[in-house]
């Protein structure tokens, strides 16, 4: 059914507050049960909550939305047939999520254009490919026969986020889904930057044509292209990918096809920070593409990434200090991953901790490209990363409590959170250390396939790319 406005704020906020408290009780018990060895029979009241919350935060659209989008891909610490619940209800707010009313958008387009959409476009279908949080998508043709995609903002969405996020107390219950033991103000500050940033269109367009031209004839990434002039601060048009959907892939059962789309992922994400200090922190399945065999340079697919709204970029002192904090970690030198710990502000110059912890506790996180290679990224493994932030029982609590997260590093948590379950959905096996080693140590060898046709690429292109400054 199509959405014709968004509630007012009590509304809003009641309606979700009493799922944030039936959800919680929910788990709960689930959670309760899992400890004391007993199966988890009541299935069908996981299935009711799990699609009253797709229901509730579908219609919501915002904020609330984007959280239940990072439920429906995030690993929690749950029995795996629980979280399937979830991911399975919760995975059509990523695809499907209700459209809004055809005319509310035409008076968007209006708005921004001054015009009606039959006079901007060559032709526009009013049926959305795609529903999001913050706007939906919708494809399009110009006149000179190139095929687009427009993503119109929601109307009244701004304003309704913004008053979603200023009331605290009605997103606590949701968020301890993810974090049941976490202090939830810093996560609301980075998520309302982050909001700000994916609000305005034309700054993602920025965003969004700053990668399109470091990746402009890759042999295996692709980064669709901007149509400037069209866009709006409501709405952005961008060149039409087709291809296949992550989660298709994922459960397609074809092993080389998924450790290939592993290693694309893997690749853009850390080559983008390696070479770029530059990443984008919205790491989930609906934001991929898979383009067919022989899009790549190599005749195998190739993966589009999709969705800039939220990017970041690390300053030189940020990332040279994340560096020395990650070098320390993967040679296991804990004094000197303390000292590192502490310039880079996770460690307060008066904090006493178990510096045996913190250092096992990093590495944890480092896991994938510290441990013996190959490493396969499991589900197990991304809720255990999410766990030892989030379980009361952890033997991290303590001194998790005694840590700072600098505000840069809120963002690139997400990431990790995001890509390990990603890659987890995909059994991804690779030697990761030796892959990330190409981006970030000098005069590292390819260690792939992919590796050697990402170094030959970049050779041709390096004499064009400014790095950031």
């Amino acid at each position: 059914m199509a959405r014709k406005g968004l509630g007012g704020r009590i509304q809003r906020g009641s309606r979700l507050a009493r799922t944030g408290v039936r959800g919680a009780t929910g788990l709960a018990g689930a959670k309760a049960r899992q400890l004391t060895g007993r199966p988890d029979a009541d299935d069908a009241a996981h299935r009711e909550l799990a699609e009253h919350l797709r229901e509730v935060l579908g219609d919501m659209k915002g904020a609330a939305m984007k959280l239940g989008q990072l439920l429906s891909f995030v690993d929690l610490d749950l029995p795996p047939d629980v979280q399937n619940v979830y991911h399975e209800a919760l995975a059509e707010l990523r695809d499907a999520a209700p459209a809004f009313d055809p005319e509310a958008i035409d008076e968007v387009l209006r708005e921004e254009y001054g015009a009606a959409p039959e006079t901007v476009f060559a032709s526009f279908d009013r049926q959305p490919l795609a529903a999001a949080s913050i706007g939906q998508v919708h494809a399009a043709t110009l006149d000179d026969g190139r095929e687009v995609v427009v993503k119109v903002q929601y109307p009244g969405v701004a304003e309704a986020v913004r008053s979603d996020l200023r009331n605290l107390e009605t997103f606590r219950p949701i968020a301890r889904f993810v974090a049941p033991n976490q202090e939830i103000e810093p996560l609301l500050e980075e998520l309302r930057e982050r909001i700000d940033d994916e609000l305005d269109y034309q700054r993602e367009a920025r965003y969004q044509r700053a990668f399109a031209n470091r990746y402009a004839g890759h042999p295996f990434i692709r980064v669709p292209d901007i149509i400037g002039e069209l866009c709006r601060r409501r709405v952005l048009v961008s060149e039409r990918v087709r291809g296949e959907k992550f989660d298709t892939v994922a459960q397609s059962g074809d092993e080389a096809l998924c450790q290939r789309v592993g290693e694309i992922v893997f690749r853009y994400a850390f080559g983008s920070i390696g070479r770029f200090r530059l990443f984008n922190g919205d790491p989930h399945p609906g934001n991929y593409l898979i383009e067919p065999e022989g899009s790549a340079a190599d005749g195998g697919v190739r993966v589009a990434f999709l969705d800039y709204g939220s990017v970041k970029m690390f300053t030189r002192e940020n990332y040279d200090a994340m560096r020395s904090v990650e070098e320390s970690v993967a040679h296991a030198d804990r004094h000197r991953a303390i000292d590192a710990l502490r310039s880079a502000g996770f460690l307060p110059p008066t904090a006493r901790v178990d510096e045996e912890l913190v250092h096992e506790w990093f590495r944890l996180y480092t896991r994938p490209v510290v441990a013996e290679q190959p490493f396969t990224f499991t589900p197990e493994y991304a809720a255990e990363v999410i766990r030892s932030n989030t379980d009361p029982r952890s033997p991290y609590g303590d001194v998790l409590r005694k840590l700072n997260l600098p505000p840069d590093y809120l963002l690139l948590n997400r990431i990790q959170w995001g890509l390990n379950s990603v890659l987890g959905r995909l059994g991804a096996t690779n030697d990761w250390r030796a892959i990330r080693d190409e981006y970030v140590a000098a005069g590292a060898a390819p260690a792939t396939d992919l590796g050697r046709l990402d170094a030959t690429w970049w050779r041709t292109r390096e004499p064009e790319i400014d790095p950031p400054a």
